[in-house]
């Protein structure tokens, strides 16, 4: 007569599932919490742009306007 191997698979399904769940909220737990020590220890100025202003340019400046339509 032959054993059956599933039931003893199955008898550790709780133990497996649990096993399983700890690596994935581990590994979960990692990420959010450095990426919420990386936001919170972030430079300020580090994101910020800095914009040139364009150099002076030489002739006449152009001057745009914009008509307003009012009903």
């Amino acid at each position: 007569m032959r054993t059956k191997r599933s039931a003893t698979v199955g008898a550790l399904h709780p133990i497996l599932f649990f096993a399983v769940m700890y690596v994935v909220v581990l590994f979960f737990s990692i990420f959010i919490c450095s990426s919420i020590f990386y936001s919170l220890n972030e430079d300020p100025t580090e994101g910020i742009a800095v914009k040139e202003q364009p150099a002076g340019q030489k002739g006449f400046p152009v001057q745009v306007s914009t008509a307003a339509v009012v009903r």
